[in-house]
């Protein structure tokens, strides 16, 4: 009986805990660029993402929080995953990056090799499986809108894109094929091939069309089990 007694007060006790944890909305960082930074704006993809949910009757399910900044490349995340992500505890992140790096190669001649895209990349997805955080690796999506492969860098972000998803089979972990997705979409929907102004205002950057397709993406893949 004090046996019974005893496990009965470890219940009382640990029922509402286990209910609080229940009850704690997923946590969810997208860690990336200027894309990313954006993303918080009125007409930003994770605003957008959070206004979905809140049309599902899910808005409490979820905590988003944007840690983007302009310019950033793979090691630059790097550099501040301890504070800018692993320090709010996430339980979801998206690592979107990629633009940059292929970018800045033309650009400014800061871009950053495949190889050392590769390294910095995995180093980041360490960090964070060490936490146990569930990951979702996204592939670069545009530099450019002509569906016709004539981009300056279509060459490399289709390299770039091959390199995340070797990355996702060989971490086992969950892909988001951005890259393929715009491609697809553009395909149809920019007959007269132009550089920009279907998803993008200036070749990268979201135009409202855009953060409402990209938040469509995140918010399936969020959601898949």
């Amino acid at each position: 009986m004090k046996v019974f007694f005893k496990l009965l007060q470890i219940a009382i006790i640990a029922l509402p805990l286990l209910a609080m944890r229940a009850d704690k909305p997923l946590r969810v960082v997208f860690f990336g660029d200027s894309i990313t930074q954006a993303g918080v704006s009125p007409t930003g993809y994770i605003t957008k993402v959070g206004e979905m949910l809140k049309s599902k009757g899910q808005e409490g399910q979820y905590e988003l929080i944007g840690a983007g900044i302009g310019g950033n490349k793979v090691y630059d995340l790097y550099l501040r995953l301890e504070d800018d992500v692993l320090a709010k505890k996430p339980d979801v992140v998206f690592i979107y990056v990629g633009i940059n790096d292929v970018w800045h190669k033309a650009s400014s001649g800061t871009g950053t090799d495949p190889d050392k895209y590769v390294k910095f990349y995995e180093a980041l997805i360490k960090k964070l499986k060490a936490q146990n955080i569930r990951v979702i690796v996204c592939t670069p999506t545009v530099i450019g809108e002509r569906n016709d492969n004539s981009n300056q860098q279509d060459g490399d972000l289709n390299q770039y894109s091959k390199l995340i998803r070797e990355i996702a089979t060989r971490n086992n972990l969950q892909l988001l094929d951005l890259r393929k997705h715009f491609l697809d979409y553009l395909a149809k929907n920019n007959p007269e091939n132009k550089e920009k102004g279907v998803l993008t205002s200036d070749r990268v950057h979201l135009t409202e069309a855009g953060n409402q397709f990209l938040a469509e993406k995140m918010l399936e893949a969020l959601e898949q089990k």
